[in-house]
């Protein structure tokens, strides 16, 4: 029992250095994520409301909860991602600069939202400058198709005194302008949309083809020149009659400075569950995408897009592999402590259980000088009661049996001692 007292003693002292190391590096850890988040959307007949419900149900995979929040779309998204009320939004690519917005970073694209133009039937337009006159719905005043739409058209110098801009938007607009009350629509929308499908499907409009769809790609690096090929909306009735050259902004996920790193991961890695399969405007696996918005692409977005997911949450779970993760920077003191504890604890070891022993040779070898010194009976005498006293108390000594012969050598030293005391007694006599 006392050998384990001793080695407890020493091991325990090396287990407070290394409990104290790691209090210490843990003030540095990183704290760990919350288990809920927030996403603003869209409006119900819009298309981020279904995919924010979708990227909800891949985080609670993982025991994340996300509250979707339905707003009035991309403008509004801003704002209350800009003021904190939420974690996460949907915003379109052109509404904004980082300059403008310098807490606020990219998770990457995740589809294209083609800017569809509409007009009633019989109204050739080829290029956005035979809109001038024209009645334009494009949505209200914090719309984000609104300032799509006034960004394109004031770049070939059409403001609102050359063109009428109406807040009517959805199914409301589409009936406007199937009725004539409306030469054109302008709507930045999902081709799932629902006013879109309708618009898609009506004999009374026609979905204009900008000739210079790609001029205006090169000069807007918000915009993407896409195309729309004869019949892939749909086969049968031939939707659209004809290839249809688009412009389109990028959907993106867009993140405040202050949201955890390891669910700004995580919210990349459902994005790329939920985007990455094909649609009539893009290929297989071209979302998510690190590109596509004005804000920078954070850190662990880009961690992901390059490397793809974390080692540890290929093979452990989310919460598992992020406690992992977090305590990986205890790694560097703990060896810098156990480096030197592993060379220091087995000479103090030896220490402890040697002292044992040796603590009796100052008390034997101060006997043996006094013996030599003074030979008289009384001195001897008292001489031999401490070493028999000393002898009793080195038998209840316990140390390990790598140990056993120093003690031993101990007893053989005072028995020794014993009997030279014995016979300088008997030369007294004599």
């Amino acid at each position: 029992m006392r050998t384990l007292k001793d080695s407890g003693v020493v091991y325990g002292l090396a287990a407070l250095l290394l409990a104290i190391g790691v209090w210490v590096a843990f003030l540095f850890v990183e704290p760990a994520p919350p288990r809920s988040l927030s996403i603003a959307t869209g409006s119900t007949d819009g298309a981020y409301l279904g995919f924010g419900n979708a990227l909800k149900e891949e985080l609670a995979q993982d025991d994340v909860e996300m509250r979707v929040i339905e707003t009035n779309g991309s403008v509004d998204n801003l704002q209350q991602l800009n003021n904190g009320e939420v974690d996460v939004a949907f915003l379109q690519s052109g509404l904004a600069t980082a300059n403008e917005y310098p807490d606020l970073l990219s998770l990457g694209s995740v589809y294209y939202e083609p800017v569809w133009i509409f007009t009633r039937k019989g109204l050739l337009v080829d290029r956005l400058s035979d809109l001038a006159g024209a009645r334009i719905a494009v949505g209200g005043a914090g719309s984000g198709s609104r300032i799509v739409a006034k960004r394109l058209l004031e770049s070939n110098q059409l403001d609102e005194t050359q063109v009428v801009l109406l807040e009517e938007s959805g199914l409301r607009a589409v009936a406007m302008l199937e009725a004539g009350e409306l030469d054109a629509l302008v709507s930045v929308a999902s081709v799932n949309a629902s006013m879109i499908q309708v618009l898609l499907a009506s004999s009374n409009v026609e979905l204009v083809s900008l000739s210079r769809a790609a001029a205006y790609a090169r000069r807007e690096p918000w915009l993407t020149h896409l195309t729309l090929p004869e019949g892939v909306i749909d086969l049968n009735r031939n939707v659209p009659s004809a290839t249809i050259d688009l412009l389109a902004v990028n959907a993106t996920l867009v993140t405040s400075s202050s949201l955890h790193p390891a669910l700004r991961e995580l919210l990349v890695r459902g994005a790329d569950t939920v985007f990455s399969n094909s649609t009539v405007l893009s290929r297989v696996d071209e979302f998510p995408s690190p590109s596509g918005s004005e804000f920078p692409l954070a850190a662990a977005a880009a961690r992901y897009y390059e490397f793809g997911p974390p080692f540890l949450q290929r093979f452990f779970p989310f919460w598992i592999a992020n406690i992992v993760d977090r305590l990986k920077l205890l790694a560097l003191p703990l060896l810098a402590l156990l480096l030197p504890l592993s060379r220091l604890l087995p000479p103090a070891y030896r220490w402890t259980v040697r002292k044992k022993i040796y603590r009796w040779y100052e008390e034997v070898q101060t006997l043996d000088q006094s013996a030599f010194d003074e030979r008289t009976e009384n001195n001897l005498q008292r001489c031999l009661s401490e070493l028999y006293r000393i002898e009793d108390e080195v038998r209840d000594v316990e140390v390990p049996l790598g140990y056993a012969h120093e003690l031993y050598v101990l007893r053989q030293h005072i028995e020794l001692m014993q009997r030279q005391i014995d016979q300088r007694q008997t030369e007294l006599a004599i």
